[in-house]
């Protein structure tokens, strides 16, 4: 038979020949690396056996699918170790992911990380005795009385799950028998090494409702080098971690009796976003947009019209009942209804527009418990929201428009280079998740297509990811974690403005409707401040820093002159505190660095004498003595270019 190798080379094999003997017959050396393959455009095992003339791709760690076959089956390794070690664990799910795998379990008793050591032992043991890992086709039947002849009522669920005709499959290794699509490395003895790092709750199925279960997560690769470098990465992660540092610095906190998701900012944390929030309003202002001031809550007749009642409302906090109350209100989850009534408030011209409404607005949306964190997801959030109104022609430009204005505001946070993009598209399966109109989508798709290939914008793109009104680009970020989120949205919106009879009287004096740009500029803004602590771990650039300056007095008799100084600072402009404690300088400079303070001017008798401060910047040290206009001068060149140095 013949066999078609990646490179279009290809070589004749015996029928039946299993896929790891081809890869031996290519290189020895590339059957001692290989891991799964590509068959026909289909991962398998290396057991399996080829039958016909066939397409082939050998695949090692340093392809993704390998690296996920790798870790997927260091997950059936912890699973088959747990289940070792307890015997009434139930196994639920266990896939690989970006850094690793996880698998969860609903466990007998609870387990802390002192009982890791104890369960990586058990893999050892498991990956020692190197078992063949083998896979089955099974009917439902059988799949049925082999996973309820364990007790897996879990895995009677996934089994119900599946489509009625789906291939099932079993793996197996030593006394261990998993449903699993696979595909998996030929032994255990394959794993070189593993960590364990993580064990958290789960939902099952990541639905509050049900069960909370026990999720341990672990890494593995091929070499020790390499999962060193990633465990130190993962240290560091944990110091830059916004969750972390954002407590620690003071800018933001949470409590058990406001609530999950419901984060507090602290005064820094209020001044940060508040810098924030001027910078984008003056710059939009500038850029043309019109302010908005909209309700935090509507009736719910409001989000029948815009569709968010049939396609949002498990996203929604309610209030009040539909069966019981004559009117039935929600906090809302968007702006954009309440800025279409704005522009249906008068006749509107074809020479009015575009309108681009602006706002920064307080959105609610009732996350499940289990997604929650830090500030990144969280019930109650601030959105630099906005919505152009603009004819079909109109349409490209004001696209090309915001996202100047949004790669603007990245250059100005220094988080460009941080930023991916996707496109993202409607799925024609799931009609219901949808507004019902295939050419609207179809030509909208299209459109947003042919602007970001003529921008030259590198992007992948995903089906299924649209919003339910129209398609989207999305900027994308990953955390310190490597978990992605999206920062920013624009949607092109064809529906909307039919559900909401928003019109403009064209050049003919004929009634037209509008096209819609959805957009964010910033984003949420608690997201942002995230990405930004993670960023920099605390240090702002000294334009956005809550604190610009600290003046300290090297001694009592030098207090009045700190006052003097820190006040004529704040006259200027620059966010300014004075420290008069009595305390040895080198404690308070070294606080005023934990605090991640720009500069600190230090002034004792000399300086208070000639007339000076001394300065000391955060990152370059001691910058010697200068007047308090040079010093000012500087500090403003740096505020008012956006520097990002200090």
């Amino acid at each position: 038979m013949k066999v078609t190798l990646k490179d279009g080379s290809q070589i004749t094999v015996e029928k039946g020949a299993r896929i790891i003997d081809v890869a031996a017959q290519i290189s020895e050396g590339l059957a001692r690396v290989a891991l799964i393959a590509r068959l026909n455009g289909t991962l398998v095992d290396l057991t399996r056996e080829i039958t016909e003339d066939s397409t082939l791709e050998i695949l090692t760690f340093k392809d993704e699918e390998g690296r996920n076959a790798y870790r997927h089956t260091c997950a059936h390794v912890l699973a088959q170790a747990v289940k070792n070690l307890y015997p009434e664990a139930k196994l639920a799910i266990g896939p690989a992911i970006k850094t690793g795998f996880y698998y969860d379990f609903d466990l007998p008793s609870s387990i802390t990380m002192d009982d890791i050591p104890r369960i990586e032992k058990e893999m050892e043991s498991i990956i020692k005795a190197d078992f063949p890992i083998e896979r089955s086709v099974v009917t439902r039947k059988q799949a049925v009385t082999k996973m309820r002849g364990f007790g897996e009522i879990y895995k009677l669920q996934l089994i119900e799950d599946l489509p009625r005709g789906a291939e099932i499959t079993l793996y197996s290794q030593g006394n261990y028998v998993d449903l699993c699509a696979g595909p998996h490395l030929m032994s255990t003895g394959k794993i070189k090494c593993f960590k364990l790092t993580q064990i958290t709750g789960a939902y099952w199925k990541g639905n509050e409702q049900n069960k909370m279960l026990t999720r341990i997560y672990g890494t593995a690769f091929e070499k020790k080098s390499e999962m060193t470098e990633y465990l130190q990465a993962v240290e560091d992660a944990k110091k830059r971690d916004h969750n972390k540092i954002g407590r620690e610095l003071e800018i933001f906190m949470t409590d058990e009796l406001v609530g999950q998701g419901l984060p507090l900012f602290m005064p820094k944390g209020a001044k940060l976003l508040q810098i924030l929030q001027r910078f984008v309003e003056d710059e939009e202002e500038r850029r043309g947009y019109m302010f908005t001031k909209t309700p935090l809550m509507a009736k719910s007749d409001l989000y029948k019209v815009s569709g968010h009642w049939e396609h949002y409302k498990d996203g929604m906090f309610v209030l009040g009942d539909e069966a019981m109350d004559d009117e039935v209100y929600a906090l809302r989850p968007m702006t954009c209804p309440f800025q279409y009534l704005i522009y249906k408030n008068g006749i509107k011209s074809y020479r009015d527009l575009p309108c681009r409404y602006s706002e920064t607005s307080t959105l609610f949306r009732n996350e499940a418990s289990g997604e929650m964190h830090g500030l990144t997801r969280v019930r109650q959030f601030t959105l630099s929201d906005a919505h152009i109104v603009c004819t079909p022609e109109q349409v490209e430009d004001e696209f090309k428009r915001i996202l100047d204005l949004i790669l603007y505001i990245e250059d100005c946070l220094g988080i460009r280079n941080e930023i991916s993009y996707r496109f993202s598209k409607w799925d024609p399966k799931k009609k219901s998740k949808y507004i019902n109109n295939p050419k609207g989508w179809n030509d909208t798709q299209a459109l947003m297509k042919k602007i970001l290939d003529d921008i030259g914008l590198d992007y992948v793109e995903a089906d299924g990811e649209a919003a339910f009104y129209g398609p989207k680009l999305d900027l994308q970020a990953s955390n310190v974690w490597g978990k992605e989120d999206t920062i920013i949205t624009i949607q092109i919106d064809f529906g909307l403005a039919e559900r909401f009879d928003m019109t403009y009287i064209d050049e003919n004096g004929a009634k037209q409707r509008p096209m819609i740009i959805h957009r964010s500029s910033i984003g949420s803004y608690e997201r942002t401040i995230a990405m930004l602590i993670e960023k920099y771990a605390g240090a702002f650039p000294l334009w956005m820093s809550p604190t610009q300056v600290k003046v300290m007095a090297l001694t009592d008799r030098t207090t009045e002159k700190c006052t003097e100084v820190a006040d004529a600072l704040k006259k200027q402009g620059i966010r300014t505190e004075v420290d008069l404690r009595n305390e040895k300088i080198g404690f308070k400079i070294r606080e005023a660095q934990l605090d991640k303070v720009p500069y600190m001017l230090i002034i004792g008798d000399k300086e208070a004498e000639a007339g000076l401060v001394s300065v000391r910047s955060r990152k370059s040290g001691d910058l010697g003595t200068m007047t308090l206009d040079a010093f000012c001068e500087r500090v403003k060149k740096e505020i008012e270019s956006f520097s990002l140095e200090n």
